[in-house]
């Protein structure tokens, strides 16, 4: 992805710019529970909303699933994926995910990993119905996102972490606790079936080793070294990450139609 300003840029880009691949709140170990949760076989048709650098696509589609779509409203990202995964039965679609255009019913799988949180309330329930709208009666639905704790945490706080992520990440990011993310898809006709948690470590040594592995780690650190642009942002999002890391966790919800 071409960055112009290191300083605007949303601050998912600015790490996959460095060489980051895992961008997801749980890292690797929740994503690969969000796959192996949705039990994705060769008669599924799977829906990805914002596909990102195509990580968990590529995990995806090694399940030989009958069809992958992924929707992206960015064009950079259509085109990135369009290249990389050149397979008949993957598809990438320039639409957003509240308005995917797809047919109502005609989808087994649906999942989003870290976009949901970048959206205020009423377009998470947005994209919420779309997502009821095109999968089966019994479909799944997986999420995994951005978490708050504990349940009462105070509206406050609440505020001040919103605040001080849109200020670092350059996106308007809104975390839900818990319970608000099992609302948001209660009303929209879903069942939980599945929750699993994980901590919000996504810039510390231990969970980019994790990710990454050595090799890719150390690559990052030293384009985090020689880039001063990018490394004041990392080091902007690594402190509001660690301020608040335990009001914040990331949560994978699989649901059900």
């Amino acid at each position: 992805m071409e960055i112009l300003d290191y300083n605007k840029a949303p601050g998912h880009w600015v790490l996959a710019k460095l060489g980051k691949k895992v961008l997801r709140p749980g890292g690797k170990e929740l994503t690969l529970k969000l796959i192996n949760g949705l039990n994705i076989n060769e008669n599924d048709t799977i829906v990805e909303f914002a596909p990102g650098l195509g990580h968990t696509a590529l995990k995806t589609i090694q399940k030989k699933p009958k069809k992958y779509i992924g929707i992206d409203a960015d064009p950079q990202v259509v085109s990135l994926l369009s290249r990389k995964f050149k397979n008949p039965n993957c598809f990438i679609i320039n639409a957003m995910a509240s308005s995917t255009g797809l047919e109502e019913e005609s989808v087994t799988k649906i999942y989003g990993e870290a976009m949901l949180t970048m959206h205020a309330d009423h377009r998470k329930s947005e994209i919420i119905k779309e997502a009821s709208r095109v999968l089966q009666k019994g479909g799944l639905y997986a999420i995994h996102e951005i978490g708050l704790i504990p349940e009462n945490i105070s509206v406050r706080i609440k505020d001040e972490i919103t605040k001080d992520l849109a200020k670092a990440i350059r996106v308007n990011a809104r975390p839900l606790t818990q319970s608000e993310w099992i609302d948001l898809l209660n009303k929209e006709g879903f069942k939980v079936k599945l929750i699993k948690t994980n901590s919000m470590y996504l810039l510390e040594p231990k969970r980019m080793l994790d990710d990454e592995g050595l090799f890719r780690t150390l690559m990052i650190a030293w384009n985090i070294l020689i880039n001063k642009s990018a490394r004041k942002r990392v080091f902007e999002m690594f402190q509001v990450f660690k301020k608040y890391e335990k009001q914040m966790n990331s949560i994978m919800i699989i649901a059900e139609k």
